[in-house]
C-alpha cells in the first residue's frame, strides 16, 4: 500500500518547476542510495530481513528508490530559495519524523537490523549529510546552468 501511495505522489512532486532539477535530484538520490545501501548491506552493517525481491536485492529497494528520493525532492522544493541556516533547520524538521519511524522499525519489527557497530546517530548523520550534499549539488548545477552560454541564448 505504501508503494502505491508513493507512486501516486511522485507526479505531484513534479508539477512544480524547475522539473529538470527535481528529476536530477530524484535520479541522483536513487542511484547513490542503491550504491551506498549495497555496500553497507554486503558488509552486514545494516540488514533488511523483510524486503521486496530478496533474491535480487540485499538492499531495501522501497527506501532506496522511492521513499528517500521522494523525500529529497520534497526537501529541495521547500528549500529552493532558502539560505543555508534555513535549509538546515528545514532539513531537521523533515528528517526527524521518518528517522523516528526507522528507530521504531529497527527495535520493534524485522524490517531493519543494525549491526552492533551501527547506532542510531550513524543513520541520522548519514541522512543529514547526504541530503545536504544533494542540496549542495543541485544548487551548484543551477549556478552552472545559469552561467551557461546555451541558457543565456534561450532566455534572451
Amino acid at each position: 500500500m505504501l508503494m502505491v501511495n508513493l507512486i501516486l505522489l511522485i507526479p505531484l512532486l513534479y508539477r512544480k518547476p524547475p522539473i529538470k532539477d527535481w528529476a536530477i535530484v530524484y535520479l541522483y538520490n536513487a542511484v547513490t542510495n542503491n550504491l551506498i545501501d549495497n555496500i553497507i548491506s554486503k558488509r552486514k552493517i545494516v540488514r533488511y530481513p523483510i524486503r521486496l525481491a530478496p533474491k535480487l536485492f540485499d538492499s531495501h529497494i522501497l527506501f532506496d528508490y522511492f521513499l528517500y528520493p521522494t523525500f529529497t525532492v520534497f526537501f529541495n522544493q521547500i528549500t529552493y530559495k532558502d539560505k543555508p541556516l534555513t535549509i538546515f533547520y528545514k532539513l531537521l524538521l523533515v528528517v526527524i519524523p521518518p528517522f523516528l519511524i526507522e528507530i521504531w522499525a529497527e527495535r520493534k519489527t524485522d524490517l531493519i537490523e543494525w549491526s552492533k557497530k551501527w547506532k542510531w546517530y550513524h543513520t541520522f548523520l548519514s541522512i543529514i549529510i547526504k541530503s545536504l550534499f544533494t542540496r549542495l549539488m543541485i544548487g551548484w548545477i543551477r549556478k552552472v546552468d545559469e552561467h551557461s552560454p546555451l541558457v543565456s541564448k534561450y532566455h534572451s
